[in-house]
């Protein structure tokens, strides 16, 4: 993930740690290499050979100044990328609509192409992509025949997203977690007119701000 990481590795045990991790036979297709912010062209050469997925998740890589992950070149390469969040010390939000956006505008500007990373294509890094990743897309990523029926709805009617021109250019550049109205998972609601269906909204947020006032170690009730 980041450079400080690689030194020590270096300095350690005298290799790189994807070096290592090839050496210790760790490396195959079920294999996922989150970040990726301070690999080389070494790195991605590895990660190719051994048919490996990168997982890259550009707003933590940002939050803390650990890198750009060069997404364009991964992908020329022919490395399965995926998108995802990291965890919310490093995210705030956990929103992979913003992700999307990111890694679609990061790839961009490193690359210095306006062509890389199309919205179809951060779409797909953020859906099948991560199935592939985790050697579920057989099941799951795409709505194909036969998979489980994983499915959000996402209002475009909304004044932020118009006029649409283009629908996955607005769902990757101008869509958000808050225009997700429906979701469902294998085909079970689980977010039905933007409430949730499975869970009691009520008591999460109670237990989170418990749990917030545990951790700031205060008395407010």
């Amino acid at each position: 993930e980041t450079a400080a990481e690689i030194e020590d590795s270096v300095r350690s045990c005298g290799e790189r740690p994807l070096q290592r991790l090839e050496r210790l036979h760790l490396l195959d297709g079920c294999f996922m290499a989150v970040h990726m912010a301070a690999g080389n062209a070494a790195d991605l050469a590895t990660l190719r050979e051994h048919k490996a997925s990168i997982v890259h998740c550009p707003s933590s890589n940002l939050k803390l100044a650990s890198g750009l992950f060069p997404a364009a070149e991964a992908i020329e390469a022919g490395i399965n990328v995926a998108i995802g969040t990291d965890g919310a010390a490093s995210n705030n939000t956990l929103d992979m609509f913003a992700e999307m956006r990111l890694a679609a505008l990061l790839a961009k500007a490193t690359s210095r192409d306006t062509s890389v990373v199309p919205a179809a294509q951060a779409l797909q890094m953020a859906t099948l992509n991560g199935a592939r990743a985790l050697g579920l897309d057989d099941r799951i990523g795409s709505i194909t025949p036969g998979k489980y029926a994983d499915l959000a709805c996402v209002n475009l009617r909304d004044a932020a997203t118009q006029p649409v021109h283009h629908v996955l250019s607005q769902l990757v550049y101008a869509a958000s977690r808050s225009l997700v109205t429906d979701v469902w998972v294998a085909g079970e609601f689980v977010l039905r007119e933007g409430r949730p269906v499975t869970i009691d909204e009520q008591d999460t947020l109670a237990r989170a701000e418990a749990w917030r006032s545990r951790l700031a170690g205060d008395s407010r009730p």
